[in-house]
């Protein structure tokens, strides 16, 4: 009996099954099992992201062999410097730099006189308002040779001058190396501690160390931290050469930790610099975003390793120390008042690692001279940096002989008479600061000329040009993939049915580990031959499709989303709420500073999955193609600013509690709603301050409709700026004569779905 019951209702469950399938109104293949397909997508993205990173590193060797053996390698090793300055930020020419050398209270010079060595707390401009502070070593006699001699950023230059009675392989270094005759400049670092990382007016603070708060504010506007140290580097380069043009003494740099990275970039990009000895750095660059944030640039890896940066030197000598690295185990740690910092670490890495690396230079270049050196400090050092054999090598590149580590007898300053090294740090983060918020001011004039003043100065036929290149310039600026390559394979099964709709699960490939997921609601009564326009519904962050659905009161995200996704389908309207993969914390944040080094982010995958949702959405019977909308809040407003700019299949886009003054809203250090204090740390995206805010961005969704949508009791920015940043795109519509397809709609309310205006604006311009 309880067999016959069991194979009746296996065969009963079939028959059901069989009967929702055959009620799916398009073509498909069942979709099964239970798992998170959120998590899944994640985890996708981020093997999707391993193989790219695996690919552009083969891609790399072979354009560099074959561009070394032929003809041109001198012009394709010019063209890779131009492009390291770029992505590097090094991209504002530099003044001629006036050594200052600091005084105290009285005027009195701050200098220590010894027998063989003056030393000199000095200062020096840069570009602009940017200027830097540090040591100068300069020997009594004649001079041999000039360097710059970089600390890791938690070095003082003290330490290096031998100031300290630290027994450290880098204690005094810049002192015996002075006594041999080889002026020095040690430049002050922002460094990892996160005291002045915040702002006080506002009583907002972070545990941001002082390079990820400015790396955040430079990133945006298209400069770097590592840019602007690095000119600060090339500035003190300037100086020396400047001193007396007709004397032919070489210069060179030498770093360690972050110290090491400045040096290796700044003899890669300046062939001035004779030598180089990068102590602590050198690695394979693969695993880049594990590293702290502000070592994360835009497009680097796609194009240089370490292996191809160490090739820009060409003749010139590079010394490579592997040695123990600066120990980072993560920001400083968060307290009540100060939180939102990037995880990153550094770590050792093995012999073998560095050694792979290093070989590919030769693979490369298999006529790579003996300006190569690679030294293992663990043979001599303990693997502490700036081993004897390393400075041997790296002065003897100079034309110069450096004797042997000797142990210097030295007076040491007392603390009252000498530059506090804190007072200090702040004057060289605020000055920073001050250089990035001036440029966030000024980035504006930029995208006038970048932007504006192509589109609206144009003839009709010539704006048409124009704008499609714009449009693939935004592509591209947010990092565009190959469009998506394997079979769609629609997966779907029915989840959820009333009176008025039927909704389906559905799943679609877009590329090998990556789809896009989704839940159809189809309205009943869809006539045979019928097309119906569609509403794209996109959820925010840490969101998932149901968010946008659900119609229960109770549901705790029913106050921002209010179900409006079912709401329009019980209007009429067929709604399609993807998945977009901001989900999981730092889990989905790290997809971001994966894909950052070659040149794509977030969005190049979120656009790639909406690329396959419009070709899906298009393909259905019951659907008219060329009315299809998007509507997103929050970070789905940010979707909707970003995806239907580049995607011309969307037919109009609606940006609910997410319109801003872009920048300032990523940049600015003074707006209590500003990323800068938040753990959002995969905001800032490259160079859109220099290229597309927001009302470029909604000029490119032009002659489309575009709407916004904004609580005045909404967090996320104020009133004023919303305002500002909105009269850009109403003068567009305007001049373009397409004001009926503007609209915006303040309310009394906080980050939410509205949906009155909205809802009427789609009607309006959706509905035959």
């Amino acid at each position: 009996m309880n067999t016959l019951f069991s194979i009746s209702a296996f065969l009963l469950l079939a028959s059901l099954r069989i009967s929702i399938a055959q009620t799916i109104p398009f073509e498909h293949t069942p979709l099964t099992g239970q798992e998170d397909l959120s998590v899944k997508m994640v985890e996708g993205i981020h093997q999707f992201l391993i193989h790219k990173i695996q690919e552009k590193k083969e891609d790399r060797n072979l354009r560099w062999m074959e561009a070394l053996q032929g003809i041109n390698s001198d012009a394709f090793l010019s063209e890779n410097r131009t492009l390291l300055k770029e992505r590097l930020g090094v991209t504002v020419t530099r003044d001629r730099p006036k050594m200052e050398v600091m005084t105290d209270s009285l005027l009195h010079p701050i200098e220590i006189n010894t027998e063989n060595v003056t030393l000199k707390a000095v200062r020096w401009n840069v570009h602009g308002s940017l200027f830097s502070e540090g040591l100068y070593l300069e020997p009594v006699g004649s001079v041999r040779g000039r360097m710059v001699l970089i600390p890791d950023a938690d070095l003082l230059p003290e330490e290096l001058a031998g100031f300290t009675k630290k027994d450290e392989s880098w204690s005094g270094i810049a002192f015996e190396l002075a006594m041999q005759g080889i002026e020095v400049i040690i430049p002050a670092l922002i460094d990892r501690g996160d005291a002045w990382s915040g702002n006080s007016q506002l009583g907002r603070w972070t545990n941001q160390p002082h390079r990820e708060w400015l790396y955040r504010q430079s990133y945006e506007l298209g400069r770097h931290l590592i840019g602007e140290e690095i000119q600060k580097i090339l500035s003190a380069v300037d100086w020396f050469k400047n001193k007396d043009k007709d004397d032919a003494l070489p210069v060179g740099v030498m770093g360690y930790g972050e110290g090491g990275l400045l040096a290796f970039y700044a003899g890669a990009l300046d062939r001035r610099i004779s030598s180089a000895l990068v102590s602590g750095y050198f690695d394979q660059r693969e695993e880049v975003w594990k590293e702290p944030i502000y070592r994360n640039t835009f497009g680097v890896l796609a194009e240089l390793g370490d292996a191809e940066v160490a090739l820009l030197y060409s003749d010139r000598c590079l010394v490579v120390e592997h040695c123990k690295f600066p120990k980072v185990e993560g920001p400083p740690e968060p307290t009540s008042g100060r939180k939102g910092a990037a995880p990153g670490w550094l770590l050792t890495p093995s012999y073998a690692e560095i050694e792979e690396e290093w070989n590919r230079i030769g693979v490369m270049q298999p006529d790579a001279k003996e300006n190569y050196v690679f030294i293992n400090a663990f043979n001599e050092n303990d693997g502490n940096p700036f081993s004897n054999l390393a400075i041997q090598q790296f002065t003897e590149a100079l034309g110069l002989d450096f004797e042997s580590r000797k142990k210097v007898q030295r007076s040491f300053p007392r603390p009252d008479q000498w530059i506090n090294p804190r007072d200090r740090q702040k004057r060289l983060v605020l000055n920073m600061q001050e250089v990035f918020q001036r440029e966030m001011n000024r980035c504006e004039i930029t995208r006038d000329t970048f932007f504006w003043d192509k589109v609206e100065k144009r003839n009709e036929a010539g704006r048409t040009n124009i704008e499609a290149d714009l449009r693939d310039k935004l592509w591209n600026t947010l990092g565009r993939l190959p469009d998506p390559n394997v079979p769609i394979d629609p997966r779907a099964r029915m989840v959820e049915k009333s009176e008025n709709w039927t909704r389906y699960e559905v799943v679609l490939q877009v590329w090998p580990d990556v789809f896009a997921w989704g839940l159809l609601t189809v309205p009943h009564g869809i006539k045979e031959g019928e097309k119906r326009p569609v509403v794209v519904c996109q959820h925010g962050l840490e969101g998932l499709p149901k968010d946008v659905v659900i119609t229960d009161p109770d549901y705790k995200k029913y106050g921002a989303y209010k179900g409006y996704a079912t709401q329009l389908a019980e209007r009429g309207y067929i709604t399609f709420a993807p998945h977009n993969p901001y989900r999981g914390g730092d889990k989905f944040r790290v997809l971001q500073r994966m894909a950052n080094p070659i040149g794509y982010s977030l969005f190049s995958v979120i656009i790639g999955q909406h690329q396959r949702i419009l070709e899906w959405l298009k393909g259905l019977d019951f659907v008219d193609g060329e009315r299809i909308g998007f509507y997103g809040l929050s970070y789905g407003g940010k979707a909707a600013m970003r995806i239907p700019a580049v995607l011309e299949g969307y037919a109009l886009s609606i940006c609910s509690g997410d319109f801003n003054e872009w920048i300032r809203k990523n940049v600015s250090v003074d707006l209590k709603y500003s990323y800068m204090f938040t753990g959002e740390y995969e905001m800032s995206e490259w160079n859109l301050g220099q290229t597309f805010n927001y009302a470029e961005m909604a000029a490119l969704i032009a002659p489309r409709p575009f709407m916004i949508e904004f609580g005045y009791r909404d967090g996320i920015g104020s009133v004023e700026w919303v305002n500002y940043e909105f009269g850009k795109v109403r003068r567009h519509y305007d001049l373009k004569k397409i004001s009926e397809k503007l609209q915006k709609e303040f309310f009394d309310g906080p980050h939410s779905i509205h949906g009155v205006g909205t809802f009427q604006f789609l009607d309006h311009h959706l509905k035959k």
